[in-house]
C-alpha cells in the first residue's frame, strides 16, 4: 500500500437493487449495512455490477449520494464515474467528490475506444478534476481497449491516480505492470478467480462480484494471503472456483442479480439489454449456493 491507498482487502462491486419502480433504496440500505457487518473493506457503488450503464443520470447521482450517507464513513465508498464521454466522467467525478465519496473508479472508454495516448490524456483530465483518489479500471473484454503496462507507468506520475482494478485476465501483463510501477499504484484483481495470483505479484486485494453474496469468505482469502498463509488463501480460492465460474457463466451482473434475489436482497430484475439468467445455468448457480449454505 502507498500513502494514498483507498483500501486493502475486498471492495464489493455492489449490485443496485432495482425493480419496475426504479431503485429500491430500502433494499440498498439493508444490503450496505449487511456488507459492512460481514466485514467488507470497501464498497464500489454504481460500477458495472451496479448496472451503471442503464441507470439514469439522476439515479446514478442519487445512488452515490445515498450510499455515502448510509455508509457514514464506516468503510470507504468508491463511486463508479467512468464514461466514454470524458466531460460526463469529469462531471460525475466532481459530483462524487462533493457528495463525500472516498475515491472514484474510472473505466476505460468503451465503444469509441482510444489510443494509449488518448487514455493518458483522458485519465489525467479526470484526475485533475478529482479531489479524491482515482482508481483506473481496465476491462478490455467489455470496452475493447486495454491499458498497457507502459501507460500505467505514465499515469502513476499523477498524484491523484493511486490504483488499478485489473481485469484484463493477462497475468504476464499484470506482472510487467507491477514491475514497472514499483508500488506507485495499488493493484487490485478485477476477477474473482485471480485474487491469489494477483496478490502473489504484489496486488493488495480485489474489487469483487463474489463478495456480494460471500463478503466474509472473500475477505478471508485476502486476509489469509496478507498474513502469509498462502496455502489457506489458495485453498479457499479453489474451493470457491465453481461458484465464481457460475457467477460469470452469463454476462455480469445477470448471475449475481439472480443469486442476490435468491438471498432476498433484491428482485431478480434487470434493465434491457440485460435479461434474466437462463434456467439451466441458474439451476447450477442455485445448487452451488446451496452447497455453500447461502440458501
Amino acid at each position: 500500500m502507498n500513502k494514498n491507498s483507498v483500501f486493502s482487502g475486498v471492495a464489493t462491486a455492489l449490485i443496485t437493487p432495482i425493480d419496475e419502480n426504479g431503485v429500491n433504496y430500502e433494499k440498498l440500505g439493508k444490503l450496505i449495512d449487511w456488507q459492512i457487518e460481514e466485514g467488507i473493506n470497501a464498497l464500489v457503488i454504481c460500477g458495472t455490477t451496479g448496472e451503471s450503464s442503464t441507470l439514469t443520470d439522476e439515479e446514478h447521482r442519487e445512488v452515490i449520494k445515498y450510499a455515502v450517507e448510509r455508509v457514514n464513513k464506516r468503510v470507504p465508498v468508491i463511486a463508479g464515474t467512468g464514461s466514454n464521454d470524458t466531460s460526463y466522467a469529469i462531471s460525475l467525478t466532481r459530483f462524487s467528490c462533493e457528495a463525500g465519496a472516498d475515491a472514484v473508479l474510472v473505466v476505460t472508454p468503451y465503444y469509441n475506444k482510444t489510443t494509449q495516448d488518448g487514455l493518458v490524456q483522458m485519465y489525467k483530465a479526470i484526475a485533475d478534476a478529482s479531489t479524491v483518489p482515482v482508481i483506473l479500471y481496465n476491462v478490455p473484454s467489455r470496452t475493447g481497449v486495454n491499458i498497457e503496462p507502459e501507460t500505467y507507468l505514465k499515469l502513476a506520475e499523477h498524484p491523484m491516480i493511486t490504483g488499478i482494478k485489473e481485469a484484463n485476465g493477462n497475468i504476464s501483463a499484470i506482472a510487467k505492470t507491477a514491475s514497472l510501477v514499483k508500488g506507485k499504484l495499488d493493484i487490485y484483481s478485477g476477477n474473482d478467480d485471480e485474487i491469489v495470483p494477483i496478490m502473489s505479484l504484489g496486488g493488495i486485494g480485489v474489487i469483487s462480484v463474489l463478495s456480494n453474496l460471500m463478503p466474509r469468505k472473500t475477505v478471508e482469502i485476502c486476509q489469509s494471503f496478507a498474513k502469509g498463509d498462502v496455502a489457506k488463501a489458495r485453498d479457499l480460492q479453489l474451493e470457491l472456483l465453481p461458484l465464481i465460474n457460475a457467477l460469470f457463466s452469463e454476462v455480469n451482473p445477470i448471475p449475481v442479480k439472480s443469486a442476490m434475489a435468491q438471498m432476498g436482497f433484491c428482485e431478480n430484475y434487470l434493465r434491457l439489454p440485460l435479461v434474466k439468467m437462463s434456467d439451466g445455468k441458474e439451476k447450477v448457480l442455485v445448487s452451488l449456493m446451496k452447497e455453500q449454505g447461502l440458501i
